[in-house]
C-alpha cells in the first residue's frame, strides 16, 4: 500500500535533464533537525512481458540491452520511459514495437511498483502483451538491442539461475506468472 508522507520539506532542482531531474530535498525530522537528501525525479516508465504464441508453443520475448550505467549487456524485458502526457498503455505498445519489433493486439495491466524508492520516485507500470505480430524494430539511434524469444520454461529458469538480474523484468515476469498468463 502506498501512502503519502506529510513531513515538512523543501525541494530544489539541482539539474534539469531531457528525461529526468535531479532534486535536493530538505526534510525536518521528528527531532526538529533539517536533513538534506538527493534523488532522481522520474516521469514513470513501463515494462512489458511479451507473450508470443509460435508453433503451438508459448514464448517470452526478451531483449539483450547494452547498458552503459553498469557496463554490461543485460537480459531484460522491453521497457521505456513515459513521454510527457503519454497514456501509459500507449507507451507500453510503443516501447514493445521499438525494442522488439512486435506489435500486440492486447496490452494487459499487471500493476505498478516503485523501482528503487531510496534514490528515485520512478513508478513502473507492468504489462503483459499478447496477440503479437512482427512489424520490425524501431530502435533509437543510441540503442543496441538484440531480441530473443525463449520458451516459458527457459524464461522461468532464468529467474532461478540468476541469468535474469534486472529487477523490473523479474517483477513483471513474476506478475505475469502469478496471473496465470504463462501457463505455469
Amino acid at each position: 500500500m502506498m501512502t503519502a508522507m506529510t513531513a515538512q520539506r523543501e525541494r530544489t532542482t539541482i539539474h534539469h535533464g531531457p528525461k529526468f531531474d535531479y532534486e535536493e530535498v530538505t526534510l525536518v525530522g521528528t527531532d526538529g533537525e533539517r536533513r538534506t537528501r538527493q534523488y532522481v525525479r522520474h516521469p514513470g516508465a513501463v515494462c512489458i512481458c511479451p507473450i508470443l504464441e509460435e508453433g503451438g508453443q508459448r514464448k517470452i520475448v526478451f531483449i539483450r540491452n547494452e547498458r552503459f550505467t553498469v557496463e554490461q549487456t543485460l537480459l531484460e524485458l522491453p521497457a521505456g520511459t513515459l513521454e510527457p502526457g503519454e497514456d501509459v498503455a500507449a507507451c507500453a505498445g510503443r516501447e514493445l514495437v521499438e525494442e522488439t519489433g512486435y506489435e500486440a493486439s492486447e496490452i494487459v495491466p499487471l500493476g505498478t511498483f516503485f523501482t528503487t524508492p531510496g534514490m528515485t520516485d520512478e513508478v513502473m507500470h507492468a504489462y503483459a502483451a499478447t496477440g503479437l505480430r512482427h512489424v520490425g524494430q524501431r530502435l533509437e539511434p543510441d540503442e543496441r538491442i538484440e531480441v530473443e524469444a525463449v520458451s516459458v520454461d527457459v524464461a522461468v529458469g532464468r529467474l532461478d539461475d540468476g541469468t535474469l538480474a534486472d529487477a523490473k523484468s523479474i517483477v513483471t515476469l513474476v506478475r505475469a506468472m502469478r496471473r496465470g498468463l504463462l501457463g505455469v
